[in-house]
């Protein structure tokens, strides 16, 4: 291991990279974060109205192309703020340049104007506004919109996460705050609509640019010019304060509701030597399960199923198979699981659960397009079932769950229902990343409707995208920064990915999953080094524990136990989970923010153990780091950047 100290950005974020910078601009009572090229956390007296807008380009693979930004002026006074610059993003030789003008008053008034044309000509999925409502309050209020014709009509947000678009044909979206104050979002320039981010996992109600029926990618040839403006408008005054009245975040328990689900992890057939060469520290985590991956198209055959069963059994985890199905029609499908299910035969151990996908599925099919050829779903999973026996059968998305839920299995013909997620799919930023958080019981709240009384599992999921189901392949990110659709995202070996994992897994824990996989052995996704051929600061590759490491193994050993709600004076300040044990109550609690924060536990809690950037050094070396409980000597606990908490309330 490198003998310098990891900087401190290492320690959080697993990159030099720092953070976009948000500065704060304000009107009287209106407020927006700028953050050098997006307005976030728009506030009028304190309550949220809209959570962002932004003008994007997007390449034909809906990676968003990262602005470089000049001629920044930003005026302010106490009534009024003014904020413009030029920007210009390029990709593969290919240019676009537009002017940014924004603008805010006291009176509730903000506009963002852009204009803007490519020299070079531009190939681009989307080149525009979007604008994102919050879901808080919002998930099922009523809305006004009026459509591109000027007709009015009576509509909502919907609550269950809308596979479809939820608004189309739009200029202008009207609603009320949960606090009474009275929006209006109007959009000019094209045509918009909204589609429901919550897909995602984002956090919002996305409303964007150009219709998803329209021809994609499309060019912008050079003359084209972009104009568009977004204007929002707010009125009255909240009922009450909505933000927190200052002091520590006050943490209370409830009763015990399910129990702790089975926590397991992924592991690609490239992965399979590397972990079985750190297989001794790798046993430690104690996983349930170990989601083995194999496509034929990617040459995937007997040996390589037989090294990641090795793997998985090394790790003392039950193997689980995630197939993909080449052929598309159903005579060659049911041969090919035939074929697959007498080589599994052949090997020393079976696997106990068998997820078969149709590798067209892989890929998105857009709203209102034509599903491409593939098995038909019931005979798929009864040739697996004849295949496979004596293991159960799951069915679903091995993609997002956005697939999942605009594909949803015949429940009738498997076990259980799968899907994965990826948190930086839309948006890259650590704001946009933690928010996902917040989105997670949506989706548990929705997958009961798809499964229909079946269990459900999720994963292996990750901060970063395995797979691109709206392009050809994830963004390998060489440069080690932060970016949406990351391959290998830097956030997965700091302290940051640590508190991520865990808010996912608390999530979909009390959100009723059967069995949660977090990302994988090694790799981009993985709890420890291994030699990769991308960049990890400070880590040499040779099996040194990334914080992401302590969350896995913790919450690995609670699987049965049953959980504690757990609730918060300030709704969303903390993300963790509460489980009963042999020993007493155990607390598991991140910081998902940057800012310190003091948090007052329940009475009872006298030891605990914290993972931060000031333990990272430490954490990379001791495998039961959070097992090293101490006494604490107050119920108020300063949280740093991100930190883990765990504690323990004996019996």
């Amino acid at each position: 291991m490198t003998h310098s100290d990891p900087s401190h950005a290492v320690r959080l974020y697993g990159t030099e990279e720092l953070p976009a910078q948000e500065r704060l601009a304000s009107a009287g009572p209106l407020s927006v974060l700028f953050d050098g090229a997006n307005l976030r956390d728009i506030r009028m007296h304190g309550e949220e109205v809209i959570r962002a807008v932004s003008f994007v380009v997007r390449d034909k693979d809906w990676a968003t192309l990262i602005p470089e930004i000049v001629g920044l002026v930003v005026e302010e006074d106490d009534d009024r703020f003014r904020i413009t610059y030029r920007a210009g993003v390029a990709s593969k030789g290919e240019t676009f340049e537009y002017e940014v003008a924004i603008e805010g008053d006291a009176a509730g008034v903000l506009t963002y104007s852009a204009r803007g044309n490519s020299p070079t000509g531009l190939l681009t999925n989307r080149t525009g506004f979007v604008v994102l409502h919050p879901i808080e309050g919002v998930s099922g209020a009523p809305a006004t919109i009026t459509h591109t014709n000027g007709q009015r009509v009576a509509t909502g947000f919907p609550v269950e996460i809308d596979p479809v678009q939820p608004m189309m044909d739009l200029r202008e979206i009207s609603h009320r705050t949960p606090g009474g104050l009275e929006v209006s979002c109007l959009m000019e320039g094209d045509a918009f609509e909204m589609e429901d981010q919550r897909n995602w996992t984002d956090a919002s109600y996305k409303t964007y640019v150009r219709p998803l029926a329209l021809p994609w990618p499309y060019r912008i040839e050079p003359g084209d010019v972009i104009g568009q403006k977004i204007t929002l408008t707010v009125k009255g005054s909240p009922k009450a304060p909505s933000r927190g009245a200052g002091g520590p975040v006050v943490l209370t328990l409830g009763e015990a509701e399910g129990t702790i689900p089975s926590l397991g992890i992924g592991l690609q057939p490239e992965d399979a030597s590397a972990a079985l060469r750190h297989v001794e520290t790798l046993h430690q985590l104690g996983v349930a399960h170990v989601i083995c991956h194999h496509d034929p198209r990617r040459g995937h055959d007997a040996e390589t199923l037989a090294r990641q069963v090795e793997a998985a059994v090394a790790l003392g985890a039950h193997p689980w198979l995630e197939a993909v199905v080449e052929h598309i029609d159903d005579a060659g499908a049911a041969a090919e699981i035939d074929a697959l299910g007498k080589v599994v035969a052949k090997l020393h151990h079976r696997f106990t659960t068998v997820l078969v996908s149709p590798a067209p599925d892989l890929k998105c099919t857009l709203p209102g397009s034509v599903w491409p050829l593939a098995p038909a779903p019931a005979k798929l999973y009864a040739a697996t079932r004849a295949a496979f026996s004596a293991s159960r059968i799951g069915g679903g998305m091995f993609s997002f769950f956005t697939e999942l839920n605009r594909k949803r299995p015949p429940t009738e013909a498997i076990d259980l229902v799968t899907f994965t997620t990826a948190a930086i799919f839309h948006a890259g930023d650590d704001r946009s990343l933690m928010e996902t958080l917040e989105c997670l019981p949506h989706i548990a709240r929705t997958v009961p409707a798809i499964a229909r009384g079946l269990p459900y599992s999720v994963g292996p999921s990750a901060i970063g995208l395995r797979d691109n189901p709206y392009g050809a392949a994830p963004v390998a990110n060489p440069g080690n920064i932060r970016q949406a659709v990351n391959f290998n995202d830097p956030r997965q070996r700091g302290i940051m990915g640590a508190a991520w994992n865990l808010g996912y897994f608390a999530a979909f824990a009390e959100g009723g999953a059967e069995a949660i996989a977090l990302g994988g052995a090694v790799g981009p996704f993985g709890v420890i080094s291994a030699p990769m051929p991308f960049p990890q600061p400070w880590f040499e590759g040779k099996g040194e524990l990334y914080p992401v490491w302590h969350i896995a193994r913790g919450l690995a050993k609670l699987k049965g136990c049953p959980i504690r709600s757990l609730r918060s004076s300030v709704a969303g300040a903390v993300r963790g989970i509460a489980a009963v044990t042999e020993k007493g109550t155990e607390l598991w609690l991140c910081n998902p923010s940057p800012n310190t924060l003091e948090v007052r536990f329940p009475e009872g809690f006298t030891t605990a153990a914290i993972l931060d950037a000031s333990s990272f050094v430490a954490a990379s070396r001791q495998p039961d780091l959070l097992d090293r409980l101490t006494p604490v000597e107050t119920q108020t606990l300063s949280l740093d950047s991100y930190a883990v908490v765990r504690a323990l309330r004996q019996i």
